[in-house]
């Protein structure tokens, strides 16, 4: 199982996409390397990295890419059928993960899962994000909303996210202390319905399936 640190900071990343910042410069870097032999044999180069503060945690992905397609525009569309980068997280073992997916023009789909077996093109217990959540974090994407038609050339895109821990606190409760704790979480790149789908995480799935909280790796959190 994966393990990666996440580092405190008492600077604020500014929201730009600059993974160059010396702000993250303090920050691990993971790779999201691992491929599913179901994909096409495009294989974008994947890499992440994360940083908190006393307010929440900050995700910045860069993507070595081609084929790139973003065509979902609203909340809580499919957006893994896009060009697209995810995280999914769980701040406590007793309670469910959140899913945030992001396409490379920045639509946000996200959902809080407590139980994902599947049912009926759904989950057995989930709730998706509503407006109101996806407006307490903050994203930042270096493509267009929408780009269409897909561009095949090689193309480097940038997104990143900042999401309070006041978010998560609503759907998994009080989290007190975040220094110290250890969290479980897996990174994700996809393009369900690009010209070349292609599905890779950071610590390996066991099926082609991204929905596996068993496989989910470690988030360390220190001060």
């Amino acid at each position: 199982m994966k393990t990666i640190t996440i580092n405190k900071i008492t600077t604020t990343p500014p929201l730009n996409g600059d993974w160059n910042h010396e702000c993250w410069n303090v920050a691990e870097t993971l790779e999201i390397n691992q491929f599913r032999p179901e994909g096409s044999g495009h294989q974008p180069t994947t890499e992440a990295r994360l940083l908190y503060d006393k307010n929440g945690v900050h995700l910045i992905f860069r993507v070595q890419d081609q084929y790139v397609r973003s065509v979902q525009t609203e909340f809580n569309s499919s957006v893994c059928s896009d060009s697209c980068v995810e995280f999914f997280v769980k701040p406590k073992e007793d309670k469910g993960y959140i899913n945030f997916e992001m396409n490379c023009g920045g639509t946000l789909l996200a959902s809080y899962i407590e139980d994902c077996r599947r049912i009926d093109g759904g989950f057995a217990k989930y709730q998706m994000l509503s407006v109101a959540d996806e407006q307490m974090a903050s994203i930042y994407h270096s493509m267009p909303e929408t780009v269409n038609p897909e561009i095949a050339e090689p193309t480097t895109w940038i997104n990143q996210i900042f999401i309070p821990f006041k978010l998560f606190e609503k759907y998994v409760g009080e989290l007190g202390s975040i220094s110290g704790q250890t969290w479980h979480a897996n990174f994700y790149k996809c393009g369900d319905k690009t010209s070349h789908p292609h599905w890779a995480s950071w610590n390996p799935v066991t099926a082609l399936n991204f929905h596996l909280p068993e496989c989910f790796g470690i988030l360390n959190f220190k001060e």
